[in-house]
């Protein structure tokens, strides 16, 4: 009998550990690939990935807590013991590392590596800032391994199988040889693990980078060669004596500088929110020589809420997407929080722009297809008190009626 149906991303390499430990446990599941299941966001309207579905309809979400609905449902005593601990010295020992691996290390990797092979924006100083943070945690695991052959029990548990999920995702792309050599407990251990009954068939092809990846480098677009007579023709042509140097060309204005200037002062504006008191000053001013001809106040929400990890990583998101905004700050203002906590978080905010369209304020960034935008109307009271929330922080998101805590954020101005 199937114990259910798993969404995961198969690339993800927790979501691979946990295809690899039912495979070699004989545990029926049916793994499926998230973004080729519709139905997945009505059975998860949070994203989390992976998710089960049980043979009795019972539906989880995260990494290891379905590791251990499975394994003490689906396996026989013997089995749990081992891998979820015989003891109380045991079972906290893998909470322990199960928390340090799951969290913050994969959360440091995330940092480092997304940026290395391009799936986030490009940052030097996040990159050695993470790398000598994960240095830490590598020392932590070495001393760690020095004395014992496994994190948490005289055999692999899962603790060893989550922590080696980060650590083959690290070797995979920025611990190369170097780092191997320096760090042997923690070598020794990762292929012990990988080694074992769990996951050797699965990972018999891995195989870890020699050295770091170089960080992706700025292409530079090639000038298109002129033709071989327009050449010529500019060789035979003399300068008149008297010809002036031909004029300039205009710099290009930003579409919203057509608009002319408004009886609605953005920068006042913007100095009373940054010097007052939000809620109980700065918000009723703005109500009451908020001109809606003028401006126009756009809800925004990222549309990959679940692809988002940490609630830091989040805020970095937001603060790369108004840097790219930079040449229309003369014409918005606005806030987007990072609401929800690590791992189960999303992005939201309220932004106004000149003109009644949001597209000429916010095309001059790569990624601003990344968000959906929906134009609110504050003569109703709901629009009003979001554009209020969302430039206040201080209350809670309510998502599909759930109140999520706002964690982080930042303001365009």
């Amino acid at each position: 009998m199937s114990a259910g149906k798993i969404y995961s991303f198969p690339e993800s390499p927790r979501c691979q550990i946990l295809a690899a430990l039912c495979k070699s446990l004989k545990i029926d599941c049916e793994f499926v690939d998230i973004r080729n299941a519709p139905e997945a966001a009505e059975l998860f309207p949070l994203g989390k990935v992976p998710a089960l579905v049980g043979s009795n309809g019972y539906k989880l979400n995260e990494t290891v807590p379905i590791i251990q609905y499975l394994i003490s449902t689906e396996t026989d005593e013997a089995t749990q013991k081992e891998l979820l601990g015989k003891n109380l010295k045991e079972t906290t020992e893998i909470s322990r590392w199960l928390w340090v691996s799951n969290g913050d290390l994969a959360g440091e990797l995330c940092n480092v590596i997304f940026p290395l092979i391009g799936k986030v924006p490009y940052n030097k100083k996040q990159i050695e800032t993470g790398l000598e943070k994960i240095e830490k945690y590598a020392q932590s695991f070495e001393s760690r391994l020095k004395e014992f052959t496994f994190l948490a029990a005289e055999s692999v548990t899962i603790a060893d199988l989550i922590a080696f999920a980060s650590w083959s995702f690290a070797f995979l792309f920025i611990c190369g040889n170097d780092f191997r050599s320096k760090h042997p407990y923690l070598t020794r251990w990762f292929y012990t693990v990988k080694d074992s009954k769990y996951l050797k068939e699965a990972f018999a092809e891995y195989k870890p980078t020699e050295k770091m990846v170089e960080p992706p480098k700025k292409t530079k677009a090639e000038k298109p060669k002129k033709a071989e007579g327009a050449k010529q023709a500019k060789a035979e042509k003399k300068p008149e004596q008297n010809e002036a140097p031909p004029a300039e060309p205009k710099k290009p204005k930003h579409p919203l500088e057509l608009l002319g200037k408004s009886t609605f002062v953005l920068d006042e504006w913007k100095r009373k929110y940054s010097n007052d008191d939000t809620r109980p000053v700065a918000l009723p001013w703005f109500w009451e020589h908020y001109n809606p001809e003028e401006y126009s106040i756009w809800r925004v929400d990222y549309k990959y809420n679940d692809e988002l990890t940490l609630t830091f990583m989040s805020n970095n998101l937001i603060g790369g997407f108004f840097n790219r905004l930079s040449a229309s700050v003369k014409y918005v203002f606005g806030a987007m929080v990072v609401f929800g906590e690590n791992n189960n978080n999303g992005i939201v905010g309220a932004i106004m722009v000149r003109g009644q369209d949001h597209v000429p304020a916010f095309d001059v960034a790569p990624d601003w297809e990344s968000y959906s935008f929906t134009k609110l109307d504050p003569s109703k009271d709901e629009d009003k008190e979001f554009v209020n929330n969302m430039w206040a922080w201080d209350k809670p998101v309510v998502v599909n009626g759930e109140s999520k805590e706002i964690a982080d954020g930042k303001v365009l101005k």
